[in-house]
């Protein structure tokens, strides 16, 4: 059966989180639809990884036999994640904008797992053309023609990092107007938000069970 790498990073709990409620309801669908499976997950917010630190950096373009002992320990931490990554069938990533960007607990993991000459630009990479799913919620929007347009940096960094970089099958869902419940400015845009949202779940149900009929067949 197949295994999904379920990654969290919203600093809210999914009873105030879209991206989370977004994620559940995939996750859901997936393990209806993989009673056998395996989920293996990891919420940054209360379990981050370590910052990429220079141990760890350069000990990932070093020979093995010249590692220090703190390259050692470093690396050995960051290939547990680098493991889990190549080891999934399917991953899914909960990651909302914070100040334009995602949560720097993301960026951390991905520091971590993008390794050139393992993971990213090479044809031995074992994560190339693994399916990322991506739920990229926002509070506003930022969707081409609007006026924030130019200030979308989530999904274009991270087609860069997972779809450039580590060449996975990236696809993504996209939640908006997150914060019209609690601004009371964004009042007027309840129902937008309402239809963002429930799309969003709609999404993330066909989805899950689409990528799963996919890797059964």
């Amino acid at each position: 059966m197949a295994t999904l790498l379920h990654i969290d990073s919203s600093v809210f709990p999914t009873d105030m989180s879209s991206s989370r409620a977004v994620t559940d309801a995939f996750r859901r669908t997936w393990e209806e639809q993989h009673p056998g499976g395996t989920v293996v997950y990891r919420d940054l917010a209360t379990d981050p990884v370590a910052h990429i630190t220079a141990d760890a950096h350069s000990a990932g373009f070093a020979d093995p036999a010249t590692h220090t002992p703190g390259q050692v320990a470093a690396f050995a931490e960051r290939v547990k994640l680098i493991e889990e990554l190549e080891q999934a069938d399917a991953v899914l990533i909960g990651a909302p904008m914070y100040n334009f960007s995602i949560p720097s607990t993301l960026k951390a993991w991905l520091d971590n797992v993008i390794l050139i000459g393992r993971t990213a630009m090479t044809e031995d990479s074992k994560v190339k053309g693994t399916p990322v799913t991506v739920v990229a919620s926002r509070g506003g929007s930022y969707a081409p023609g609007t006026p924030r347009e130019g200030y979308e940096y989530v999904q274009t960094y991270l087609k860069a990092v997972l779809a450039d970089t580590l060449a996975v099958d990236l696809d993504f869902i996209v939640p908006e107007l997150t914060m019209a419940p609690q601004n009371p400015a964004m009042s007027e845009l309840l129902p937008l938000y309402e239809a963002s949202r429930e799309r969003a779940l709609q999404d993330a149900t066909t989805k899950a069970k689409h990528l799963a009929e996919r890797l059964a067949a």
